[in-house]
This record gives C-alpha cells, structure tokens and sequence, in this order.
C-alpha cells in the first residue's frame, strides 16, 4: 500500500552516492550527508562517524542535533530521517547486511545484543578527543581496505566492524555500566521487529520461541523493565503515531497497514494507550 513507511535497500543507499555494485556493504566519507526527510526504515546496518558540523537526526518520535564528533549506530528496525542543520559537514558512513557481517559467527543474535542499533536513547555516542582519533584510525583503515581490492577485503572489513561494534559498546557501558544481556530478551526483541504488524499476542512469540507465556514474560520484565505485552503495543503505538502525521493518508487506511480488523478496533487501541483517538492525535501534531 502506498504512504507506508519504506524500508530502503542497501542498493538505495548507494545510489545516493552514484554508486552500484553487488557487494552486501558500502563506505562513504561526503559533505553530503543523505537528507531523506520522508521517515524511512533500512535493510543495512549502518556506523556514522561525524567528523565536522552537526546534523538534525529524526528517530522514531524524537529529533536531536548531533555534533560533531560523534557515532551514529542504527538498526535495520529504527524509523529514521534527517535534516540539515548546517552547510559545512564531514561524514564516514559504514553500510553493511547482517548477512554479511554474521558470516562465520555462530550467534545469529549478535549484532541484536547490542541495544544502541535500536535504541533512540543510546544510538549517538558523542565523543571525547581520545575516542575521535580512535575512530579517525579505524575508518582511515575502513577506507584504506576498501580501496585495495585485496581478495580478503569482506574478511578484514569484517574485522574492523567488530572493532567498531567492541568500541561503541564501551562507550555505552561507560555510561549503563550495570546492563546485562540475555540471550531470549535479544531474540524476543529480533522476532519483534520482524513480526509486530502481523502478530500482537504475546503467546506468538513464547511458540516461536519455545518457552511458555508466563516464562517469556518474567525474563522480558526482569531486563527491561516493561511487560513483553507493553513492548508489542509499543511497537505498534510507535508506528501509527508516524504514519498520523502523513495527512495524506486516511485513519482507515493506517488501521489496514497495521492490520486491525477495522478502523473502531484500533481507535480503542490506540486510545487505550494514548488517552485521545488516532484522530485527535493527528489535530495535535498539525495544529
């Protein structure tokens, strides 16, 4: 259905940049960063080095300005757009398909452990000077590695995007140094962001992933805070609320995207979480 929020391949992404080759990555450093300010989902992983300026960066619900210097670490999940914010920037961009880069790893909940892909709160890591010029040197050898075309680049690539992953977690346990990972709360989290528009009961998850309701719920609750139920609807509520602020589609219309049975079933769900209709909702964000 047209007006649903797009996910952009990883060819997309290089054809902002005049570029079209097969490989499952890409690196960039420009001055241009790519304003797509329609908001967007992607088929990449993506690392952003922001070396000069600032950037207005839109996730989800939230804007925030990013300065340089500072990492940028974004999930194929996260609803993303960006805007200018000023004329003169210097930027380092690292796509890359989760296919490519759990090539030979055993864990194919890797890169789902590490909360910042995900997460607006924690997707932007300003750095200190010690840290930028750590990653100046892992994307000088990002681009230098990309430049040869040795027959071992996708290995030593991949190498590099381990230390980069290695580097920004630090940074994020620097600042939550208590999180603890758990192996069902990163797969619970990965199924939902494949499944939440076809599947809202928590009991689709507990079978797919082969524990019991209450046990999937207990852990979910432990680690997160929120119920398994509440991170569904959240997901859900997220998505409505950004697709109510394209006027150009109907309430009907989003209620079909979402797959509700009709438009009444999800205004009560989306007033049941929100206190006002999708409606009203909508007068709000244009008024």
């Amino acid at each position: 259905m047209k007006n649903k929020i797009l996910t952009y391949s990883l060819t997309h992404h290089k054809s902002l940049f005049s570029y079209a080759d097969q490989k499952e990555y890409f690196y960039i450093q420009t001055s241009e960063h790519p304003y797509i300010t329609e908001p967007y989902r992607a088929e990449s992983y993506a690392i952003e080095f922001l070396r000069k300026g600032s950037i207005l960066m839109h996730t989800g619900l939230e804007t925030k300005v990013v300065h340089a210097p500072a990492i940028i670490a974004l999930g194929p999940s996260v609803i993303r757009s960006f805007s200018k914010n000023e004329d003169e920037i210097l930027i380092d961009i690292i796509f890359f398909k989760p296919q490519f880069f759990l090539e030979n790893q055993a864990n194919v909940f890797f890169l789902t452990q590490y909360d910042f892909f995900e997460n607006s709160d924690s997707n932007t890591s300003p750095l200190a000077k010690a840290e930028e010029s750590k990653f100046e040197r892992i994307f000088s050898l990002i681009k230098d590695v990309l430049e040869d075309q040795s027959k071992h680049q996708a290995s030593i690539l991949r190498s590099y995007l381990y230390i980069l992953i290695y580097e920004i977690d630090g940074i994020q346990k620097e600042k939550n140094p208590t999180e603890v990972q758990n192996p069902l709360y990163e797969k619970f989290k990965e199924l939902l962001f494949k499944d939440f528009l076809n599947f809202r009961s928590v009991q689709h998850y507990a079978d797919e992933l082969n524990v019991s309701r209450k046990y999937l719920s207990e852990v979910i609750k432990k680690h997160s805070g929120k119920t398994a139920s509440d991170w569904i609807s959240e997901m859900v509520i997220l998505e409505a609320k950004v697709l109510l602020q394209n006027k150009k589609m109907s309430i009907n219309q989003i209620s079909d995207l979402l797959h509700f049975s009709d438009q009444s079933v999800f205004g009560r769900f989306f007033k049941n979480y929100e206190g006002i209709s999708p409606l009203e909702y909508r007068k709000k964000q244009i008024d």
